[in-house]
């Protein structure tokens, strides 16, 4: 073994001694990562619903937390924030997302669609949303706004790919139906 590659328990110790013991009396504190994520936002434009907004957005705002709480669209739903559920779904260019797993600044430039917007122009019911109303689909209704999306991008004549013909077309909604068909308690 080489001088220059000794590394001793005593080098140990005083690495560790140095990180965990207070800064010096007038040394400068080096600034927190946090502290700086927090202090940079980013001036994201988003076409939602067929309107523009022009926000200023910390880098890590999720689609789905800038739809409710800086554009008060509070449609979509926050289900278990992390993919899983479904409640959270949108469309960006046209396909559905899961609103939770996306940055909002992922969604600049493409065109956003949320359950506030998939209405006629007159108001009128989009034909998925009727269907649900007429057939009873709505159970408690929380995730209805995301498996109305999900259904819609199917529904879509523009969205009947080969993709979009899935097997599970509900995406990840575990709906009641589902459940008991499978044989798992509700």
């Amino acid at each position: 073994m080489n001088e220059s590659s000794k590394f001793t328990r005593r080098d140990l110790i005083a690495g560790v001694a140095t990180a965990l013991l207070p800064p010096v009396a007038g040394a400068k504190e080096a600034p927190s990562v946090d502290a700086a994520l927090e202090s940079e936002e980013l001036i994201v434009t988003l076409q939602v619903n067929n309107h523009v907004h022009r926000l200023p957005l910390d880098p890590r705002a999720t689609l789905l937390d800038t739809l409710r709480e800086r554009l008060t669209l509070f449609g979509t739903k926050k289900g278990c924030d992390h993919g899983q559920c479904g409640a959270c779904t949108v469309h960006v260019g046209g396909r559905r997302v899961l609103s939770c797993l996306m940055l909002a600044r992922q969604a600049e430039g493409r065109a956003i669609t949320t359950i506030e917007g998939i209405a006629g122009e007159d108001g009128s019911l989009h034909a998925v949303q009727q269907a649900f109303l007429d057939h009873d689909a709505l159970q408690c209704g929380y995730c209805t706004p995301g498996l109305t999306m999900a259904q819609v991008e199917i529904y879509l004549p523009w969205a009947l790919s080969r993709e979009a013909h899935r097997p599970h077309t509900t995406g990840r909604h575990p709906t009641e139906c589902q459940n008991s068909a499978q044989g798992r308690p509700s």
